[in-house]
């Protein structure tokens, strides 16, 4: 009772206010009428008060997020679910959902009058342009009674998280060369290739079906044989995000770390649809596995990710070399350095394929002339230096698009757009072809070395 009166609105006071002033001038003038009219004002919100206190603790809420992932942009549901637990109807129920500031201004929803062991479900959207993981909640419940002269707060403990990842776009359907290094293509394969004399086999175990017995090979052997099961191939990859703070430029959603983020989540998402097993590695140590049973845990990383000061090439070098899962490497690089770039050449091994997505950060902004032309040599020199340790090399400029991007990779030219080097990046291709040519003669020859 003393928390519904704590919680008497404006109106509710003033009832009591009224009811005071009311009776004091009953008692002065001896009217009875005028003191029943000033108990019945006064009687009104303590009755609103006992009957708001009284149904205070008598709530259940649940809350539904659908989905509990969803992309930069796009629009989550969440479904509030009240019921009254009491013997007793309650008043208009007014709820307030907190949220943080990305995900908007916290919805204000009106729930009708709830009866005797009533449930009733409202609903309201949430939609994020930038991603992260948020929490949404706790929940406030207004409790007011059907005059408005008592209203209290409740709110529940429960909070929900909205995981916001980046935005994946769909890739066109374009064959890797070279996707069938390390572990092969997650088809599969029968370790028979030359016919049935060929068949791998193996010694009979109770329980093999007898419809595998591999007759000629139990002649031959003199014991029960039967063939081996097909043994699947799997497709690995392995994705590399540089997350160098001073590798990227730009500000909020249009940054070059945003694309570089993105254009991971998609490769990922289109890889494990085409059967990949993925791993994802960045240059602070972060080192996760796609599982069967858990192809969100990359998504769930990315969704957080940020750039940091700790990491470098080294270390990122490091971190890839620690397991080699062989099959497919796929980096998305800031700027860097000749040095290291070449440190980075170092992971391309004869059986591996390497595929570096080289994001030109200096065209998210307007530099001067000058300090162009120095930024697009740099780079030049390190794509150069990539290249030429059999890196395939895709540049990427402010503006450009991961789906016109992909089939470059899987062509596997040794170029850059020239977008991506301020047209001058067919010079440094015809560079890099002519000294290897060079190369090439003189050894012939039996000149240079």
């Amino acid at each position: 009772m003393r928390e519904g009166l704590r919680g008497l609105t404006t109106r509710g006071k003033s009832f009591l206010a009224a009811a005071i002033a009311v009776l004091l001038v009953a008692l002065v003038l001896g009217e009875k009428d005028l003191l029943r009219l000033g108990i019945l004002l006064g009687a009104l919100p303590l009755l609103a008060a006992w009957y708001v206190g009284r149904t205070r603790y008598k709530l259940a809420c649940g809350r539904a997020l659908e989905p509990h992932r969803t992309q930069v942009g796009a629009s989550a549901r969440v479904v509030l679910r009240l019921q009254n637990l009491s013997g007793l109807p309650t008043g208009t129920l007014l709820l307030e959902d907190r949220l943080p500031y990305a995900l908007g201004s916290r919805p204000r929803l009106v729930l009708e009058r709830l009866g005797r062991h009533q449930a009733s479900s409202v609903a309201y959207t949430v939609r994020a342009e930038v991603r992260g993981r948020y929490e949404v909640g706790p929940l406030v419940v207004r409790l007011t009674d059907p005059f408005g002269l008592c209203e209290m707060h409740r709110a529940f403990p429960s909070v929900d998280h909205l995981t916001v990842i980046p935005q994946v776009v769909p890739l066109p359907s374009v064959r890797l060369t070279g996707e069938y290094a390390g572990t092969g293509d997650s088809r599969a394969r029968s370790v028979a290739v030359h016919g049935e004399d060929d068949a791998a086999t193996r010694e009979y175990r109770h329980g093999d079906d007898l419809r595998r017995v591999h007759w000629r090979s139990t002649a031959r052997v003199g014991e029960l044989m039967v063939r081996r099961e097909e043994q699947p191939w799997e497709s690995r990859a392995t994705l590399i995000l540089d997350t160098r703070a001073g590798a990227h430029r730009g500000e909020g959603p249009t940054a070059s770390f945003e694309w570089a983020v993105s254009a991971v989540a998609s490769m990922a998402t289109h890889l494990r649809a085409n059967g990949y097993k993925l791993r994802l590695v960045t240059d602070t140590g972060a080192d996760i596995d796609a599982t069967e049973s858990d192809d969100g845990a990359i998504l769930d990383h990315l969704a957080e990710v940020r750039t940091s000061r700790r990491g470098g090439i080294a270390q990122l070098v490091e971190h890839v070399r620690m397991r080699a899962d062989g099959g497919l490497l796929i980096a998305v690089l800031g700027n860097l350095s000749p040095a290291e770039a070449d440190l980075l050449g170092r992971l391309r091994s004869a059986n591996a394929t390497c595929i570096a997505l080289f994001v030109d950060s200096t065209t998210w902004l307007n530099l001067p002339t000058l300090e162009r032309e120095e930024a697009e040599r740099t780079h030049g020199t390190a794509a150069l230096s990539l290249m030429r340790t059999g890196w395939r090399v895709v540049g990427v400029a402010h503006g450009d698009k991961l789906p016109a991007l992909w089939p470059r990779a899987a062509r596997g030219a040794q170029g850059l757009p020239g977008r991506a080097l301020g047209g001058r990046a067919e010079g440094f291709a015809s560079r890099a072809t002519m000294a290897e040519t060079v190369t090439t003669t003189a050894t012939s020859a039996g000149g240079l070395p």
